[in-house]
């Protein structure tokens, strides 16, 4: 009797175990790449602004980095050094910076969630399917290639989805965060190089003594 191994017929073949495996690890694979597509747009938004910031240009992303930067100007503390000042003025900055990029991060944490897990979950499918197949061997007691090779296929099909979801994860995953890391240094460039215009003195500030922070 002739058996079509094709993805539809191994899935329907599978048993009800390894059917939900396969449909957890199909879903995670769809989710990874809503996940990377909103990154790369993400990325992409992070990017403009960056540029933007580098050629001089109004943005509101960093916009409301530098604002950050000023209200931390505005506070007065007596006795306080230039160094010390414009050092913390650019310590808050730096925490705007990194708010900023962890904003536009998203669900890339779930990518290594994916990537990690994936196999895993699939390795589970396939060895359950294959207890299931001996099991089945033995009740039969034929042990013909034919008999054999649909519960072996349906089981591996199994660690195939699963590895279909976890490779793509763990590349997005890697290549995102390299990509929101050199952004992240831009920024911080950016805020250390700006930060002497942040400092102008303007004659107005926040007394900081004695005020909660």
């Amino acid at each position: 009797m002739h058996t079509d191994l094709n993805p539809i017929s191994l899935f329907l073949m599978a048993g009800p175990v390894v059917k939900a495996v396969m449909l957890m690890l199909v879903a995670a694979s769809l989710w990874c790449w809503l996940i990377v597509a909103e990154c790369i747009l993400a990325v992409r938004r992070l990017g403009r602004a960056v540029r933007a910031g580098e050629g001089g240009r109004a943005d509101p992303v960093i916009a409301a980095i530098f604002d950050g930067g000023a209200r931390e100007a505005a506070l007065v503390y007596p006795d306080e050094a230039v160094g010390a000042r414009r050092e913390r003025v650019v310590a808050a900055m730096r925490r705007r910076v990194q708010e900023t990029v962890e904003a536009a991060h998203g669900g890339l944490a779930h990518l290594a969630v994916i990537a990690s897990v994936g196999p895993f979950l699939g390795l589970f499918g396939t060895v359950w399917g294959i207890m299931t197949s001996f099991i089945g061997i033995a009740g039969s007691q034929d042990t013909s290639l034919a008999t054999v090779a649909p519960g072996i296929a349906e089981a591996l099909a199994a660690t195939a989805i699963g590895l279909a979801a976890a490779i793509p994860a763990a590349f997005g995953y890697n290549q995102l965060v390299a990509a929101y890391g050199r952004l992240g240094k831009r920024l911080v460039r950016l805020v250390e190089d700006d930060a002497v215009r942040v400092l102008r003195p303007d004659g107005a500030g926040i007394a900081a003594t004695g005020a909660t922070r």
